[in-house]
């Protein structure tokens, strides 16, 4: 019900208005039935324009933080992505990403569509990054069609740091559902679930025209991170004998 009420009176309404979204490809979203969205995160903008444009509920695998930030702002955010569905997904390790998994496939056991970014993390610079398998798994798992979708623009409206987007016009395409059911049987196997996050990331990318980087991109800003730590330590230069 929350869900419905943010999406056609509350917030729907107002973000179309604002950043007036042009939308390709919806048709490509199955009317019923189980699916994968799967698309690009450039932005914390796209947990709201996407699902603002699609006329069947979506529900996402959301990072664990938004469910358990500080302060009044931590609160609000978790009471939203808890009322409207969204399922909190651990990325600390192994084990957790099978329980997300899981969490995915019992949302496509429904009949549900699923809305998953393969990159695991919103690009820190606006390019696309490797995908993880987990996208894959469930495909395969559930024998569900993963439908692409690239947000255009919301990295210029809202990048990372950005609380207060810009008012500026987005675009969200979809593409044509990918059948992976050749693959049937083979979600354990490396190979297979490899082959087939390539093949969900290059659809992406044709669909998004962003800059591709073969890497993850939690690895990416780690390193970045850690360059730019390093260049603003102060140096230590050893002491002259007597």
């Amino acid at each position: 019900m929350f869900y419905q009420l943010m999406k056609y009176v509350l917030l729907g309404p107002l973000l179309r208005l604002l950043f007036r979204p042009r939308i390709e490809g919806l048709e490509h979203i199955p009317e019923e039935g189980a699916a994968i969205v799967a698309g690009n995160h450039l932005s914390f903008s796209d947990h709201f324009l996407m699902p603002v444009v699609l006329k069947r509920r979506i529900t996402f695998l959301a990072k664990q933080e938004y469910f358990t930030g500080p302060g009044l702002k931590g609160r609000l955010t978790a009471a939203f992505f808890r009322s409207a569905g969204q399922i909190p997904v651990d990325r600390s390790g192994k084990e957790a990403g099978k329980a997300a998994i899981r969490e995915g496939l019992g949302v496509l056991a429904e009949g549900e569509l699923l809305g998953i970014y393969p990159e695991g993390t919103r690009s820190h610079d606006g390019r696309l990054y490797k995908g993880k398998v987990g996208v894959a798994v469930m495909a395969i798992t559930a024998g569900v069609p993963v439908i692409p979708c690239a947000m255009v623009g919301t990295f210029e409206i809202q990048p990372p740091g950005q609380v207060v987007p810009k008012v500026r016009r987005v675009t969200i395409r979809f593409g044509e559902p990918l059948d992976f059911s050749r693959y049937a049987g083979l979600e354990n196997e490396k190979a297979a679930v490899r082959a087939v996050t390539d093949e969900i990331m290059y659809e992406i990318l044709a669909l998004s025209g962003q800059e591709y980087v073969d890497d993850y991109a939690a690895k990416v800003k780690a390193e970045e991170e850690s360059k730019a730590a390093n260049a603003r330590a102060p140096r230590r230069f050893p002491r002259r004998g007597r």
